[in-house]
C-alpha cells in the first residue's frame, strides 16, 4: 500500500485525505492543531462559499455533513454604485443548484475525526521544513496543504501566472447573527454583493456558523486609502461590526436596517487582513534535495473577491487524487508533479485565475456590457426573458468560471453573448438597458428610490 503524507488540515487537505483513503493508500494528515482547537480557539479561514461543482466532492465523499442544515443560497443579487449610496444598476441572477458556506471551524473538527474513524492517522504536530523533509522520506508522496504558512516558501512564485506583485484589496470578515436571512430586492435568498467604483466591494453570504447556525458571513473588500478602508486598526470582531454599521449607513444605505442588528456570533468569528494573489510552481524541494507537491491555497492563493478559495481547493483535491490513482505504482517525479498540477490549471485553476483577476481589476468593457445588457433581471423563476438568461449566466460563472469568464474577457465576444441571449442586436440590447438606468439616476437625483426592477419583489427567503 502507498504511503501519502499531507500536511494541513484545512478544506483542501482533508478532502484530499478523504478521498485517498476512500481509494486505498495510507494516508497521514498533520495538523497544527486539534479537532477540539479548531472548533474552539480557532478564526475562520473565510467565508468557504461552495458551489454546486465543488460541492460534488464532499457529497461523494460523504462529507456533505451539513447541506441539510444549512440556509441554501438560490440567487446572487448584485448593486453597482457609480458612488457611495448611488445604486447605479442591479443584476439578480439564479443559480442552477444552490450553494452553501459552512463554518470551515465546523468542518475541520468533524473532518478530523471521520479521517480516523475511516482508516487515516491524524498526527497533531506543527511542521517545520526539516520535519518535512522527514515526512518526506518516509512517504510515496507528500502533499503540502498548509494554507499561507511558512511552507509556502518552499514553492517558486510563478511570475507568468501571478498577475498581482501586491495585495489589490484590504479584507475584513465578519460572522454576524441578526440580520434575517433573506432580501426584500430578490424572491430567493441570494449571496448580496454590493460594488463601488474605485473604493471596493462589500459581500453578505448566507452562512451555517458553527454555534449560531443559519446566519451571515459579511465581507468588506477595501481599496486601500479608500472611504471603505476604516478596519485596519480594529483588534477585536466587537471593533469591526461596530465599524461596520455606521459605514453600511453611509455607502449602502438600503442595506442598514437589515443590518443594523447584527452581532458577532463568536468572539473568534473575524479576520482582518490582506491577501496578496499567486500562483506557485508545483513542485517544491527540501534541503535533502527530496521534493513535496502543493495543495489549495498552497499552490493558488486568491483574493476572496470571486468566491473562488474554496471551490479552487475542491477542484484542486479531486484533480491530485484522480492523477494519484492514475499514476499507479509509479514515482512521483518532478514531471509528474507539473503535469498534475497543469492539468488543473488547464480546466479549472486558469479560468478561476482570470475570473478573479477580472473581478480585482474592475469592471471591464465585456463587464459593464453585460451589466448593461441584462438590466431588467429580477431573479423571479418565471422571468424568462433574455435580460434573465445574461443574469443568470453571469452568476453560474462563480460555480464553473470557466464558462463566461473568457468571453468577459473579450468584448466581441460578449456582444456575440448579448445577441444569443437576447435575440437583439446587442446595441439595442444594451442601449434598452441604458435608458432604464438613466430613469433611475433621474429617479434618484429627484429624492425617489431608483425603481430597479429587482427591488419590488418580497423575499420568501428559504433556509
Amino acid at each position: 500500500m502507498r504511503k501519502i503524507a499531507i500536511v494541513g488540515s484545512g478544506q483542501a487537505g482533508l478532502l484530499a485525505a478523504h478521498a485517498l483513503v476512500k481509494a486505498g493508500y495510507d494516508v497521514t494528515l498533520f495538523s497544527d492543531r486539534t479537532p477540539e482547537q479548531w472548533l474552539n480557539e480557532s478564526k475562520p479561514t473565510g467565508t468557504a462559499a461552495r458551489f454546486d461543482m465543488a460541492l460534488e466532492l464532499e457529497r461523494e465523499l460523504g462529507l456533505a455533513l451539513w447541506e441539510d442544515a444549512a440556509p441554501k443560497g438560490r440567487a446572487a443579487h448584485l448593486t453597482a454604485c457609480a458612488a457611495p449610496a448611488n445604486r447605479l444598476l442591479t443584476l439578480a441572477g439564479r443559480f442552477r443548484r444552490p450553494f452553501v458556506a459552512i463554518d470551515v471551524r465546523l468542518q475541520s473538527h468533524r473532518w478530523m475525526l471521520e479521517l480516523e474513524a475511516r482508516g487515516g492517522k491524524v498526527v497533531i504536530e506543527s511542521v517545520t521544513v526539516e520535519r518535512l523533509d522527514q515526512i518526506a522520506a518516509e512517504n510515496d508522496l507528500t502533499v503540502v496543504a498548509a494554507g499561507r504558512g511558512d511552507l509556502c516558501r518552499l514553492f517558486e512564485r510563478d511570475a507568468a501566472r501571478s498577475v498581482h506583485a501586491e495585495a489589490k484589496r484590504n479584507v475584513t470578515m465578519m460572522c454576524v447573527t441578526g440580520p434575517k436571512l433573506g432580501f426584500d430586492c430578490v424572491p430567493l435568498l441570494p449571496v448580496k454583493f454590493n460594488l463601488f467604483a474605485g473604493v471596493g466591494e462589500a459581500f453578505w453570504v448566507p452562512y451555517h456558523h458553527k454555534d449560531v447556525g443559519p446566519s451571515w458571513n459579511c465581507l468588506f473588500e477595501a481599496v486601500p486609502g479608500g472611504p471603505l478602508d476604516r478596519f485596519q486598526g480594529a483588534r477585536s470582531g466587537e471593533e469591526i461590526v461596530a465599524i461596520a454599521k455606521p459605514l453600511i449607513k453611509e455607502l449602502a444605505p438600503w442595506d442598514y436596517e437589515w443590518f443594523k442588528s447584527a452581532e458577532l456570533s463568536d468572539k473568534h468569528g473575524w479576520q482582518n487582513g490582506r491577501v496578496v494573489p499567486v500562483v506557485r510552481k508545483p513542485v517544491g524541494r527540501l534541503p535533502s534535495g527530496r521534493i513535496v507537491t502543493p495543495l489549495g491555497d498552497t499552490a493558488m492563493a486568491l483574493d476572496p473577491i470571486g468566491g473562488q478559495g474554496a471551490n479552487c481547493g475542491n477542484k484542486m483535491a479531486r484533480n491530485l487524487v484522480e492523477c494519484i490513482v492514475q499514476h499507479g505504482e509509479r514515482p512521483f517525479d518532478a514531471d509528474w508533479m507539473t503535469r498534475t498540477f497543469e492539468r488543473f490549471y488547464a480546466r479549472h485553476g486558469g479560468p478561476i485565475d482570470r475570473f478573479n483577476n477580472l473581478l480585482l481589476d474592475g469592471a471591464s468593457a465585456g463587464v459593464f456590457h453585460l451589466l448593461f445588457a441584462q438590466y431588467g433581471s429580477d431573479g423571479r423563476a418565471d422571468n424568462q426573458s433574455g435580460q434573465q438568461a445574461l443574469a443568470d449566466a453571469f452568476v453560474n460563472n462563480f460555480n464553473d468560471p470557466a464558462e463566461l469568464t473568457d468571453i468577459l474577457a473579450d468584448v466581441g465576444r460578449i456582444r456575440a453573448f448579448i445577441q444569443q441571449k437576447t435575440r437583439r442586436p446587442w446595441p439595442l440590447a444594451l442601449a434598452a438597458g441604458g435608458v432604464g438606468v438613466g430613469i433611475a439616476q433621474v429617479r434618484q437625483r429627484l429624492g425617489l428610490p431608483p425603481g430597479h426592477p429587482a427591488s419590488t419583489h418580497v423575499s420568501s427567503a428559504p433556509a
